[in-house]
Parts: structure tokens; C-alpha cells; sequence
């Protein structure tokens, strides 16, 4: 009887231990996708407003930023277009708000959140004809 006995309790040992890794790793699996949820990068792209006008310098964006203390993540040349990659929308916006004020006349300065990204990107899809055959 007592080889049965602990050999029931190891086995409800064994049950636990997994239920518990199970837990721990659902657990983590959660967090994992909360934290990716709450990254919400926002983007701030500029160009210029007519053929006259350039690119503006991504050194003198920068030098803009910092003196204002706005911190971004970078700085890329696409397109003719100067697109600038922030941690969240209220860093983009407070950047809008900033090179609106310092950058020359001609710029069309414009917010661009992943959200709106993502709608465009599911317009372009929809608006795709499907061939089929």
C-alpha cells in the first residue's frame, strides 16, 4: 500500500509542477504581448510643399529637436520625404508642433501613427482587384 501511496502523490507532485509551468509560461506569453501592444511608435513625415523647395537636412531637423529637448528614434531620407520615428505620438506631436515653428515656410509637416498606417495599408489591399484563376 505504500508503494501506491507514493506513487499517487508523486504523480499529483508532477501534476502540479506542470500545471504550474503551463501557468508560468501562459503568464509570460500574456506580458510578452502586452508589452508589444503598448510600443505605439509614431512617425513625422516632411517634404516639401512645391518643386522649389528641397529636402530639409536631417542635421538641422535634429538640431531643432534637441534644442526643444524632443527625443526621437531616427532620422531617414525616403522619397523625398524626411521621415522621423518616434517612441510615441505625443513626442511626434510635440515635434509638429516645434518644426512648425522653426522650420521655413514650404514644408508640409504631417503626422503619421501606426494606426493610420495600417488603415492605408488595408485600403491599398482593399482597393487591389483580385484575380482569381
Amino acid at each position: 500500500m505504500e508503494i501506491g501511496s507514493k506513487l499517487r502523490s508523486r504523480r499529483a507532485l508532477i501534476h502540479q509542477c506542470a500545471f504550474a509551468l503551463a501557468a508560468i509560461m501562459l503568464f509570460t506569453l500574456l506580458f510578452a504581448a502586452w508589452a508589444t501592444l503598448q510600443q505605439r511608435e509614431s512617425t513625422l513625415a516632411i517634404r516639401p510643399g512645391n518643386q522649389s523647395v528641397s529636402v530639409p537636412d536631417g542635421f538641422s531637423v535634429w538640431h531643432h529637436l534637441d534644442a526643444n529637448g524632443i527625443r526621437f528614434k531616427s532620422i531617414t531620407p525616403k522619397n523625398d520625404t524626411l521621415v522621423i520615428t518616434f517612441d510615441s505620438s505625443a513626442q511626434s506631436a510635440a515635434a509638429k508642433v516645434v518644426l512648425d515653428r522653426t522650420l521655413p515656410q514650404g514644408y508640409i509637416i504631417a503626422l503619421q501613427d501606426d494606426d493610420d498606417q495600417t488603415a492605408a495599408w488595408l485600403t491599398r489591399l482593399r482597393d487591389t482587384p483580385h484575380r482569381l484563376g
